[in-house]
């Protein structure tokens, strides 16, 4: 998998909602009403990760869930990123 330049990194992240390109990674905050439903998510995206056999790194207090996307192997940001930003974005809209 080959890693993204920023250029076009940048461009498609206009298809992408709440994320940003942040040394190296995409990133997102979500925030939520409550842990619960915090948590209720992550165990949805982690389905999802399992599938597409692709991990973030997260983080998780209260309500608030951080989510970082890389492909280590690469150095960078891939296709791989964007699959599974794409894949959470549908996620959280089926969730509210």
């Amino acid at each position: 998998m080959d890693k993204l330049s920023p250029s076009e990194i940048e461009d498609r992240l206009k298809e992408l909602s709440g994320w940003e390109f942040h040394e190296n990674a995409l990133e997102t905050t979500i925030e939520f009403e409550n842990f619960k439903e915090a948590f209720t998510l992550m165990c949805r995206i982690a389905f999802e990760c399992e599938a597409q056999n692709h991990h973030p790194d997260w983080s998780n207090v209260y309500n608030q869930l951080h989510i970082r996307l890389n492909t280590h192997d690469a150095g960078g940001v891939t296709d791989k990123d964007f699959r599974l930003a794409r894949s959470i974005d549908r996620l959280i809209s089926t969730s509210d």
